[in-house]
C-alpha cells in the first residue's frame, strides 16, 4: 500500500483560502486522515475544492476528483433538500398532519403528527416493531403499509429521539405522496438537485457506477472504539433493549446500505444514511440554498423556515436515542448549536458516523462539504472536519481575502436593506 503522506493533494482554492489548503494536508499528517475531498462554495461560487490520499486501505489506490464515498447521516441532510423543494412548490405544509399527504399514516394515535414534527425527530417513531431487512426496503409499498402501521414510542412531540434509520423513509413516502410525478426520494433528488446542478450525489446508487469510483470504509482501531466513544453511548449501542440500538444496529441495520461485493448497494434507497457522493456535489447542493436557492426553484419563505430556531419538544431537546442534551433538529436538518456548532445561528446541515460533514450559511453564503474513508469516533464534531471549518472561518475573516471581504460588504448591504 502507498503511503498515504506520498500521496500529492488535488484540487485548487481561490486566492485568500489557502488555510483551509493547509488544513487538509494536516488532517493526514496530523490527525490520522486515510482519504477524504473538501469542497467550499461562497455566494454560488467554489472557492475550495480538495481531495487527497487513499480510497481503499487494501489496495492503496488514491482518492481522485471523481471518487465518491457513502456518507452516512449526512444523507439527512439532502434528504430534507428534496422536503424543502416540495415546500416550495406548494406540495408540502409543514404545519400539516402527515396523513394530510398519507391518509393510511392516521393510525396507532399517529393522525395528529405534523410534517415538523416527523422532520424534528419528535414523533417517537426511531425504530420498527415489524421485520424490515433489505427485500422490505426495496419493496416501497411495503415498507409503506410497515411504517402506516407503526405506533409512536410515546405521545408525539413530547420528546426528541434521533430517527436514525426511519426518518428518510418516512421522508421517502411524504415526497410519493406528493409530487405528482410520485417519484421516489432519490430519483427526486437525483432529478431537481443533482442532475440541476450537475454533480455526483445519490441517494440511490445506480447499477452503472463503476466499483472504481467508490472509496471503501475503514473502520476506527478496536482501540480507538473503547477509547472515542463514551462509556454510556457505548453500552447503549450494545444493549439490544435501548433505544439508539433499535434506532440503528438492527431492523433495518445501518448496513444494509453496504454490499460486500459491490462496495455499497445499488438501487437502494435509505435517504437517512445510504447517500454515495463527492464532498463537491454535497457543497454545491448546499451552496444553492445559501446562495438564495433560485437555481433549483427555492422560494424565501421555504429559506426563511430552514435558517429559522428549532421547536423544542414539550420535554425539551433531551435525546432518548443518544442519551444527551443540547443536539437540535428542524425540518430534517441539524440546527448549530453550543454543544455542535457549526457556521452561523441561521445555518443548517447534518453531519454524518465516522466524520462527514455537510451545511448551509445563509448568513455568510456558505455551502461546505467534508466526505471521509477513515471512520472518526467523535459525536460532536469529527476533529478533521472542525479543523477545516475553522480555517474556513479565519480564511473568511481574513483581511487580506479579497473575494471574502468584497462578500461581507454584499452581506451587510443586504442586512441594510432587510433592516429598512
Amino acid at each position: 500500500m502507498r503511503a498515504v503522506a506520498s500521496l500529492p493533494i488535488g484540487g485548487r482554492v481561490t486566492p485568500g483560502f489557502e488555510p483551509v489548503r493547509q488544513a487538509f494536508a494536516e488532517n493526514f499528517a496530523r490527525r490520522g486522515e486515510l482519504g477524504g475531498a473538501c469542497a467550499v462554495y461562497l455566494h454560488g461560487e467554489q472557492v475550495v475544492d480538495l481531495w487527497g490520499g487513499i480510497r481503499n486501505k487494501q489496495t492503496g489506490e488514491p482518492w481522485e476528483r471523481d471518487t465518491m464515498v457513502v456518507v452516512h447521516s449526512a444523507t439527512k441532510g439532502l434528504a430534507a433538500m428534496a422536503l424543502a423543494l416540495a415546500h416550495s412548490r406548494g406540495w408540502l405544509d409543514y404545519e400539516e398532519p402527515v396523513a394530510t399527504y398519507w391518509p393510511e399514516f392516521a393510525q396507532q394515535g399517529k393522525e395528529k403528527i405534523t410534517v415538523r414534527q416527523l422532520l424534528a425527530h419528535q414523533a417517537g417513531l426511531f425504530a420498527f416493531d415489524e421485520p424490515v431487512d433489505r427485500n422490505v426496503v426495496a419493496d416501497l409499498d411495503r415498507l409503506a403499509a410497515v411504517m402506516a402501521r407503526q405506533k409512536p414510542a410515546w405521545k408525539p412531540g413530547t420528546r426528541q429521539a434521533y430517527h436514525a434509520l426511519t426518518l428518510g423513509f418516512y421522508e421517502g413516502e411524504l415526497i410519493r405522496r406528493v409530487d405528482p410525478r410520485h417519484r421516489t426520494l432519490g430519483q427526486f433528488f437525483q432529478d431537481e438537485v443533482a442532475s440541476a446542478l450537475g454533480e455526483d450525489v445519490y441517494i440511490r446508487l445506480p447499477e452503472e457506477i463503476p466499483n472504481a469510483r467508490l472509496a471503501t470504509l475503514s473502520p476506527p482501531s478496536r482501540l480507538r472504539m473503547l477509547t472515542g466513544f463514551p462509556l454510556r453511548v457505548m453500552l447503549e449501542m450494545m444493549n439490544p433493549h435501548s433505544n439508539i440500538h433499535r434506532a440503528l444496529v438492527t431492523n433495518p441495520g445501518a448496513t444494509v446500505y453496504q454490499d460486500q461485493q459491490r462496495v455499497y448497494a445499488r438501487n437502494l434507497e435509505v435517504p437517512s444514511g445510504g447517500c454515495v457522493g463527492t464532498a463537491r456535489g454535497i457543497a454545491h447542493a448546499y451552496g444553492a440554498f445559501a446562495a438564495g436557492g433560485r437555481e433549483l426553484g427555492l422560494r424565501q419563505e421555504t429559506l426563511d423556515l430552514l435558517g429559522a430556531p428549532a421547536t423544542p419538544p414539550t420535554r425539551g431537546f433531551y435525546d432518548e436515542c443518544m442519551k444527551f442534551d443540547g443536539v437540535q433538529f428542524s425540518l430534517g436538518f441539524m440546527k448549530s448549536t453550543a454543544i455542535w456548532p457549526f457556521g452561523g445561528p441561521r445555518s443548517f446541515g447534518s453531519p454524518g458516523a465516522g466524520g462527514s460533514m455537510g451545511f448551509a450559511d445563509p448568513a455568510a453564503g456558505i455551502g461546505y462539504g467534508y466526505v471521509t474513508s477513515q471512520m472518526g469516533t467523535a459525536l460532536t464534531g469529527d476533529p478533521r472536519d472542525v479543523a477545516l471549518r475553522e480555517a474556513l472561518d479565519s480564511a473568511l475573516q481574513s483581511p487580506g481575502n479579497r473575494l471574502a471581504a468584497v462578500e461581507r460588504e454584499r452581506s451587510r448591504a443586504s442586512d441594510t436593506r432587510i433592516a429598512g
